[in-house]
């Protein structure tokens, strides 16, 4: 991150302390042999052969050779081999090293890479794979709900069309964006959840009006043309709501989150043009055919067409409007207490289900202690113009004591180690080398902490203010923290830090949009407390599933991640939001719509809940079933995305949009549409019609 403690570190490292940009990695082997049998031997001599002049190599400590680390199980069965690899090499060292383990291995000598990199590599691997996975998940059970709603072939794939459309146009913008910065890799899972669910969705709700017009008799160019000034016009202002909240995500100064606003912004823009264009011209092409083959008579999602089912409901929530108030926002806000406990952070590994290789590696190293030498801190000392001096040693190795004498500490990496221990050989003339640890221009002094175990997210903070403590302690008063868990603290802080705008300026600009198009104050105002509502309890359950590991194991996730992935809420909440706001728009166009007729509240809700109850439950099951689709990867961000929408899309589908906004309208009356007379004269005019 730019400008940031962590950042201004490497720099120092490597200008002041000619140190290169480096990433440490670990090869693990676990054996059935004993490290001095044999056979184990010739395998592992076999390999530290083929890999230690790989290209980007640029240390390599056996396992077998003098160090302060432990390296290998007391029992011989896991052993550690530690490299240093040029940053800039990154993923071909991975993979070189993973090709020439696997070409040696046997079954009773395994060998795993594991590190900053390999984690990265294993993540996008797989991210990419759950995605693939998903789409060929999810298209043929959202096939199987358009074939029951339409009960005709032709229809069942219009939608499916122009979803599969959506996506392919989103991936290849996607694909020019790269050609000009960073993407992050949440964008390719945004732009399908995204493109899929949301083109569905809009298509079924284009060509369930083209159906109800051409049943009314009108040509087939006409009821195309009227289905895109009624549906059409509700889709496009739906999607601008949907476009606004995945901006939020634009806020943040943070290259890693604006691509996903950009790519969600791009999604449903694509996915809007794709409704109102191409379906509506091959609506009009098709015609009639359009209902063909009619195999099924069981057609129970229709937008428009009365459903009684949904009548006798609206009258079941109208009759006790306070006791469906209480009992549905008690259940929301039960839902999202646990939110108030969340812990967001860089998950690393432990974001990766416990079968992969990155993953399993790192459960090895634990064992042996050395799972925070991937998690190393890097201390600097800053003397300021003064310089090196012999009062600074003596302060320098006072420090270095006393983090030693830390129970959590593995190692103090610094030049007083080779010193203090004894035959450490080759390891001990590297850690000797002064200037490594007093930089070119002596105003700088370093330590490397090794931790014993891997730095979950939600402690960083606690390293933080105890390492910067102990080291005014021992005199220095300018001290500078860096290495890969400040890097994640300061991600975390920066995203946390710009939520509130976020947030504030999509609940400002739908307020707005939400005024103009209902004429209204108080109905705006309503939607964004029901959305908040279904936000706050979709936070609160992957807390508990996520971060508590309540019922992980029923979804294949792991029950130790201890932490949500940092840029998943702002993203889950600019997804939910908007499409929390289709659902809503769907409704309240028919209420005023009603309204408008002039109907009074009760039959204008109970108008609008025959009419639109069913095109939104269908809407919201194809949505479900493409989110959930997600739940089945590897990747635990992925499963924290998928459930969590899932899980969203379904409490907005019925408890909130189906009980809760049918109650408070009910009890809001006429007040409903109160819009002050001045507003009234001066606010554009625009209508939604579904």
């Amino acid at each position: 991150m730019k400008n940031s403690e962590a950042q201004r570190v490497t720099q120092i490292l490597s200008e002041q302390f000619a140190q290169p940009s480096v990433d440490r990695t670990v090869l693990v082997s676990e054996s059935t042999l004993p490290e001095k049998d044999p056979r184990f031997r010739r395998v592992y001599d076999q390999l530290i052969a083929r890999i230690e002049h790989l290209e980007g190599v640029v240390t390599l400590h056996r396992y077998d050779t003098p160090s302060p680390l432990r390296q290998q199980s007391p029992d011989g069965r896991i052993t550690a081999t530690l490299l240093e690899t040029r940053l800039e090499k990154g993923e071909a060292v991975i993979e070189a090293l993973r090709r020439e383990a696997r070409a040696v291995q046997t079954p009773e000598v395994r060998f795993y890479v594991t590190g900053a990199t390999a984690v990265t590599k294993d993540f996008l691997h797989l991210l990419e794979a759950d995605v693939k996975r998903s789409e060929l998940m999810a298209l043929p059970l959202t096939g199987l709900v358009l074939l029951l709603a339409f009960g005709a072939l032709v229809a069942t794939g219009l939608p499916l069309m122009v979803g599969v459309v959506a996506i392919t146009t989103g991936l290849a913008c996607l694909f020019f964006l790269t050609q000009f910065g960073e993407v992050s890799s949440f964008a390719l899972s945004v732009i399908t959840m995204l493109s899929l669910g949301a083109g569905i969705d809009y298509a079924l709700l284009m060509v369930s009006r083209f159906r109800e017009e051409l049943s009314r008799g009108l040509s087939p160019r006409a009821a195309a043309a009227l289905s895109t000034k009624t549906a059409g016009r509700a889709v496009a202002f739906s999607g601008l709501v949907v476009a606004i909240a995945m901006g939020s995500m634009l806020v943040p100064d943070l290259t890693f989150i604006r691509s996903m606003g950009v790519g969600g912004v791009m999604s449903i823009t694509l996915t809007v043009l794709a409704s109102i264009t191409l379906l509506p011209a091959m609506l009009s092409l098709l015609g009639e055919r359009v209902n063909s083959p009619r195999w099924l008579a069981f057609k129970p999602i229709s937008s428009g067409k009365i459903n009684p089912f949904w009548g006798r409901w609206a009258g079941v929530v109208m009759r006790h409007p306070w006791m469906w108030l209480f009992l549905v926002a008690g259940l929301l806000l039960a839902l999202a207490w646990p939110a108030t406990q969340m812990k967001l952070g860089y998950t690393g590994a432990f974001g990766l289900a416990p079968t992969v290789e990155s993953r399993k590696g790192l459960e090895l190293i634990r064992q042996l202690e050395l799972g925070g030498a991937l998690d190393a801190f890097e201390v600097l000392l800053d003397l300021g113009p003064g310089g090196f001096t012999a009062q600074n040693r003596a302060r320098w190795r006072d420090l270095e004591q006393r983090l030693s004498a830390w129970p959590e500490v593995q190692l103090v990496v610094s030049p007083f180690l080779a010193g203090r221990l004894d035959g450490q050989g080759g390891f001990a003339e590297l850690v000797g080398l002064t200037n490594q640890y007093i930089s070119q221009n002596r105003q700088y002094l370093r330590l490397t902490v090794i931790p014993k175990d891997a730095v979950r997210a939600p402690s960083i903070p606690d390293w933080y203010s105890r390492l910067k403590a102990e080291a005014r302690n021992a005199g220095f008063q300018n001290v500078l923290l860096g290495g890969a868990p400040i890097g994640s603290m300061e991600f975390t802080k920066a995203l946390v830090g710009a939520m509130p705008a976020a947030i504030g300026t999509v609940f400002v600009a739908t307020f707005l949009l939400l005024a103009v198009a209902f004429r209204s104050l108080v109905i705006p105002l309503k939607s964004i407390l029901m959305n908040t509502l279904t936000v706050g309890a979709t936070y609160g359950l992957i807390t508990l599933v996520f971060q508590k590991g309540f019922l992980a194991g029923l979804i294949g996730a792991p029950t130790d991640v201890g932490g949500i992935d940092s840029s998943l809420p702002i993203l889950m909440f600019a997804v939910i939001f908007g499409l929390s706001m289709d659902y809503e728009i769907f409704l309240l166009s028919r209420v005023q719509e009603a309204h408008l007729a002039g109907m009074n509240t009760h039959q204008a809700v109970h108008h609008a809940l025959e009419r639109s109850a069913s095109v939104i439950t269908s809407a919201a099951l194809i949505m479900i079933i493409v989110f959930s689709a997600f739940i089945l990867g590897r990747v635990v961000a992925n499963k924290t995305i998928g459930l969590g929408l899932a899980v969203a899309v379904f409490l907005d589908a019925t408890l909130v949009r189906l009980v809760l906004v049918p109650a408070v309208l009910v009890l809001a009356g006429r007040w409903n549409w109160w819009l002050p007379e001045l507003l009234r004269r001066v606010m554009p005019r625009i209508s939604l019609e579904s």
